[in-house]
C-alpha cells in the first residue's frame, strides 16, 4: 500500500478526509453500489461533493467530479458560467448567448449565460465571487432544475447549484475553493433576492 501511495499519490478518500477536517465537513463512506461522499453545511444548505461515471456506449464510460446544492429558487433565476476556450468562442460565432458583466478581464475569461441580465450583473458584482471563479483552472458551474428522469427529482421551487468535471478531482486546495465558491455564491443569490436561506428539504 505504501508503494502505490508512494506511486499514485494520496487516494481521493484521504484527500476527501482531509477536506471534510478543513471544511467542518461530513465524509461518508462508500458502499457497494456508491461511491464515497462529502457533505457539509452551509447555514440551510448541504453541499455534496461526490463522483458518478456516465455510460458513453460503444465509448465506454467517464467519471466525473461533481459538486451540488439544492436550494430554494426565489425568482426562478438560472445560469451557466464556464471558461472560455475555443469551443465557447466559436460558439459565440454563431449567436450563442454571453452576458458581459462590466469586468473585462473577468468578461475574457469566461462565458456567461442566464436569463436575467441585470441579476447575473448583481451577481457578479461581488469581487469575492469573481475571485473563487478566477481560482478554478477549469469550471463549468450552472443552476439546474433538478437531476433528470432517473435522479433526484425536486420539489416545486427548488434548484441546485451544480458543477461537474471529467476525472477525480484531488487537488486539496482547489476542492475548498470549490467549496468556498459554493458558499459564496449561495450566499449572494440571497442578497439580490434570487434565493431563501431555508432548508430545501433535498437530500442527495
Amino acid at each position: 500500500m505504501a508503494f502505490l501511495r508512494e506511486l499514485f499519490g494520496p487516494s481521493k478518500d484521504e484527500i476527501w478526509r482531509q477536506l471534510c477536517d478543513q471544511v467542518g465537513g461530513e465524509f461518508v463512506a462508500g458502499r457497494f453500489w456508491t461511491g464515497s461522499k462529502v457533505q457539509v453545511q452551509h447555514k440551510q444548505w448541504t453541499v455534496t461533493l461526490d463522483t458518478f461515471t456516465e455510460s458513453h456506449g460503444e465509448h465506454g464510460s467517464r467519471t466525473y467530479t461533481r459538486m451540488r446544492a439544492p436550494y430554494v429558487n426565489k425568482d426562478g433565476f438560472r445560469f451557466t458560467v464556464y471558461r472560455r476556450g475555443f469551443f465557447s468562442d466559436l460558439g459565440k460565432l454563431f449567436g450563442m448567448q454571453d452576458v458581459e458583466i462590466g469586468e473585462p478581464e473577468f468578461d475574457d475569461a469566461f462565458i456567461i449565460k442566464g436569463n436575467d441580465e441585470e441579476k447575473l450583473r448583481k451577481l457578479f458584482a461581488d469581487p469575492r465571487v469573481r475571485q473563487l471563479f478566477e481560482r478554478q483552472p477549469k469550471i463549468h458551474l450552472s443552476v439546474r432544475d433538478d437531476e433528470g428522469w432517473f435522479q433526484a427529482r425536486f420539489p416545486e421551487g427548488v434548484d441546485e447549484l451544480y458543477f461537474r468535471e471529467p476525472g477525480v478531482i484531488k487537488d486539496l486546495d482547489r476542492l475548498k475553493a470549490l467549496y468556498d465558491l459554493f458558499a459564496e455564491v449561495l450566499d449572494r443569490l440571497c442578497r439580490i433576492g434570487s434565493a431563501y436561506d431555508d432548508d430545501p428539504g433535498v437530500a442527495l
